[in-house]
C-alpha cells in the first residue's frame, strides 16, 4: 500500500485554478509515506520527541479501488470509490533546518510513525467529487481548516491521471489531495475532528 501525499494543491492567494493554462503544464508536488506512518481507528497521535515543532494539515483522501497504470483522465473516476478526511503531520523545524543548511529533503521528516492519520471512508458514486467535496478540520471544537476539492489546482481525476503515470496504482492505495491553507500547530491534549460536509469521519487526540 502506498500513501501518496500531494503538496501545494490549493491556490494560496486566489491564484491559478485547474483550468488555468499557465498552471496546466506543471505537475503536482508529491511525496510518499511508508505504510508504517498510517494511523487510523481513532488512535491517538503521540508527539514525537525528535521535533519541537510538529505541524499538520487536513485533506480529502482518495481510496484507490482498482489496479491502474497511465490512467486517462476521462476514466479516472473509476479508480477511486471512497473518500475521507486525513491529517498529515511533518516535523517543520527539521525541514526548515534542512532547507537553511542547503540539505536535501528527507522522508524521515514527514514519513515517521503515525504521520498519516486516516478517518472513516464515505462511499462515492461515479459523479461524486466532480463538483467539489467540502471538508473541515476542528481542533478543540473550533474550526481550524476548511476546504473544498472544487478548489484544487490538480483535481481528483487529474491527480489519478498524473500520479498513475509514475506509480502503478493498486487497490487500497491512499492519495492525500492537499492542505487548503497553511499548516497547523497542535499540542498535547488537543482533540481533532474531521468532517466531509456535516458528516464527522475523523476524531483523535494528541498525546
Amino acid at each position: 500500500m502506498k500513501i501518496i501525499c500531494i503538496h501545494d494543491n490549493y491556490p494560496v492567494h486566489g491564484g491559478n485554478k485547474e483550468d488555468d493554462s499557465t498552471f496546466s503544464i506543471q505537475r503536482p508536488v508529491v511525496s510518499v509515506k511508508p505504510d508504517s506512518s498510517l494511523l487510523k481507528d481513532g488512535k491517538p497521535f503521540f508527539l514525537p520527541s525528535f521535533s519541537a515543532d510538529i505541524r499538520c494539515g487536513a485533506s480529502v483522501v482518495l481510496r484507490v479501488c482498482r489496479l491502474g497504470k497511465c490512467v486517462a483522465r476521462r476514466f479516472a473516476h473509476r479508480y477511486y470509490d471512497a473518500v475521507t478526511v486525513g491529517v498529515s503531520f511533518h516535523a517543520a523545524d527539521l525541514l526548515q533546518e534542512a532547507r537553511m543548511s542547503g540539505g536535501r529533503y528527507s522522508a524521515l521528516y514527514d514519513g515517521f510513525d503515525g504521520a498519516a492519520v486516516l478517518g472513516d471512508f464515505v462511499g462515492l458514486d461515479e459523479q461524486d467529487g466532480r463538483t467539489g467535496l467540502p471538508f473541515t478540520l476542528d481542533i478543540n471544537g473550533e474550526e481550524a481548516q476548511r476546504g473544498d476539492t472544487g478548489g484544487l489546482l490538480h483535481g481528483l481525476d487529474r491527480l489519478i491521471e498524473e500520479v498513475s503515470e509514475f506509480y502503478t496504482l493498486k487497490m487500497g492505495d491512499l492519495i492525500y489531495t492537499g492542505f487548503p491553507s497553511e499548516d497547523l500547530r497542535v499540542a498535547i491534549g488537543d482533540n481533532v475532528r474531521g468532517f466531509i460536509g456535516n458528516r464527522q469521519v475523523l476524531q483523535f487526540n494528541i498525546r
